[in-house]
């Protein structure tokens, strides 16, 4: 973990950040919140991330996704006094400002209301726009939580509002913090309170084999992209289907873009994209750099919550899939399927991928699957077949007149 003490907040005393370092640091936040007798006054530990969609100026829709915040700053953050509550205001990027407001009441504070603000002149992040300016969506949360409780919330949380949609997860926060000291007792969202006070799911003491999934129809296919603060760094279009085996039952699962939320992160060696939905906790695909010149996907996670109410989870960092020449995409038409292990494996349709050197938003020149140069090599073996058929007709043709020939010269 690495702490930045800042400058003191006017109206409110110390800041102090630690950002968690991991596969998704960029947007791992930890907030300490000090009053002016350093006693810390709010605490707060989450992550977010946010796609937002945007009209251009020919007409068409386009979604961008921010979860790496870049630069951050915190100004306007308060412990709070007689008028006005506890606030955590953050500042990142090229003009974004994410605000959440905290109440007190008898005997509990509630998270009152949370608002995000975008500026479309932002021509990086939102080319294109035809609307320009500053935009500001606010939602009322209204969620109580009892006094000296810190909320606790693991699962992911979605607000949604005028193309907006903001994630949360892995959230822990307490206002009001009494006498500088951050509560143990947790209160849950109602989504870890269903995980938490799940039934156990005791298997049967008969053996039973693995049951064959029944067949599932072509997914439907998705566009994801990651942005930072030079604008789009990874794109991905692939239609996902799951094959998960748990406890000998064998299930396939359509990934549906329509409700599937996408972030990630660009770095100069290795690229993250992010899937999630209300069943995916995360699907992760990592991709990386080999011998200064290619890229590959050489890792995928997954953690979701299966019908039965169990959780599954499946790590691999050791894959050699999709491998390209930087600089260029990776296509693959047909069904391909990454073995991430014995128990899951992912089908991929119409798949094509760009971690790394994304120009203008754009796929650089694709490099096709094997698979896809068979497609290309039926026509021209069929094309050769044929052409070498019509030269033996001719020849016997050719043959076969001139023995017609020689037969009149001798009468």
């Amino acid at each position: 973990m690495v702490c930045f003490r800042l400058a003191p907040v006017p109206g409110s005393g110390l800041l102090l950040l630690c950002l968690v370092l991991g596969a998704v640091s960029s947007y791992a936040l930890e907030l300490n919140l000090m009053d002016s007798e350093n006693a810390t006054c709010l605490y707060a530990k989450w992550q977010m991330n946010f796609t937002i969609r945007y009209e251009t100026t020919d007409k068409h829709n386009k979604t961008v996704a921010i979860s790496d915040l870049g630069a951050t700053t915190y100004n306007g953050s308060s412990c709070g006094d007689d008028q006005n509550g506890p606030k955590i205001a953050v500042q990142f990027g090229s003009g974004f400002f994410w605000i959440v407001n905290f109440t007190e009441e008898t005997s509990s504070y509630s998270i009152d209301s949370i608002s995000f603000s975008y500026n479309t002149n932002d021509n990086t992040t939102f080319p294109d726009a035809k609307e320009k300016g500053l935009f500001t969506v606010s939602d009322r949360v209204a969620f109580s939580v009892p006094l000296n409780d810190i909320f606790r919330c693991n699962s992911l949380s979605t607000l949604g509002k005028n193309d907006v949609v903001q994630h949360y997860w892995d959230v822990r926060v307490q206002a009001f913090v009494q006498n500088g000291t951050v509560s143990t007792k947790e209160f849950l969202c109602d989504k870890d309170k269903t995980l938490t006070t799940a039934v156990p799911i005791v298997p049967t003491t008969v053996p039973s084999p693995t049951t064959t999934p029944p067949k599932k129809e072509k997914p439907e296919v998705g566009s994801y992209s990651v942005v930072n603060g030079n604008g789009t760094c990874l794109l991905a279009t692939m239609g996902l289907q799951l094959n998960i085996t748990q406890d000998k039952v064998a299930s396939v699962i359509n990934i549906n873009p329509n409700t599937t939320n996408f972030t990630g992160s660009c770095h100069p060696q290795t690229a993250l994209l992010r899937l999630s939905s209300s069943s995916i906790k995360y699907l992760d695909f990592v991709f990386a750099v080999k011998n200064e010149n290619r890229f590959y996907l050489k890792e995928v996670n997954v953690s979701m919550y299966l019908v039965n109410g169990s959780v599954f989870s499946i790590a691999n960092n050791n894959l050699s899939y999709w491998d390209a020449p930087l600089g260029s995409s990776y296509m693959c038409n047909k069904e391909q399927t990454v073995s991430v292990s014995g128990a899951f494996q992912i089908n991929t349709f119409d798949l094509r991928v760009q971690p790394f050197n994304v120009m203008e938003g754009k796929y650089s020149t694709a490099q096709e699957c094997s698979l896809d140069d068979d497609i290309i090599l039926i026509p021209i073996i069929v094309g050769a077949g044929l052409s070498g058929l019509i030269i033996v007709i001719v020849i016997a043709y050719l043959i076969g007149r001139r023995k017609s020939y020689a037969g009149y010269q001798t009468l």
